[in-house]
């Protein structure tokens, strides 16, 4: 994977950017803010753009406030300037990763998000399953699968920061 940059820059990427990767963003920008780490740029996006310019699904919204966290991200389609913009594309599920690819995205900074769950077993579903066809449970699963990997991914991030 390529060194991140200072800032690292990270792009958190689902189908129609309304329910797992707004939650990303919303997590890892808030698990940074308790740690008191701030500078990273850090955006969400769709592979698809059916829902450019609407905000997050509400049963997404929900959770998150529940839990604590605001979600900022408003719906937008990726686009091929992102793969220069960010050192870190970071995927919900394997469909994702392979369309994000096809789109041209650099594999050596292309990675699925639960690889950052230091918990998750290589033998589990390297996926976080789309919620949006499910009921309130499934985005309360979809919520702590993130939560981990989000703090991995930070984990991650700031280690590098300190190995400069």
């Amino acid at each position: 994977m390529t060194e991140p940059a200072d800032p690292p820059s990270i792009l958190f990427v689902c189908l129609g950017n309304i329910c797992r990767s707004p939650l990303a963003e919303g997590i890892f920008l808030h698990l940074a803010n308790e740690r008191g780490l701030h500078g990273f740029v850090v955006d969400s996006a769709g592979t698809g753009g059916w829902h450019a310019g609407e905000g997050p699904d509400k049963r997404a919204a929900a959770v998150a406030k529940k839990r604590g966290v605001h979600l900022p991200s408003i719906a937008r389609q990726v686009e091929h300037a992102d793969f220069a913009r960010f050192t870190h594309i970071i995927a919900m599920d394997a469909s994702n990763s392979e369309n994000l690819l096809a789109m041209g995205a650099p594999a050596d900074r292309l990675r699925l998000m639960r690889g950052y769950d230091p918990s998750h077993s290589a033998q589990s579903a390297p996926d976080v399953p789309d919620p949006y066809y499910g009921g309130d449970d499934g985005f309360e699963q979809v919520f702590d699968m993130l939560m981990a990997a989000c703090q991995g991914l930070l984990d991650e991030l700031t280690a590098a920061r300190q190995d400069r």
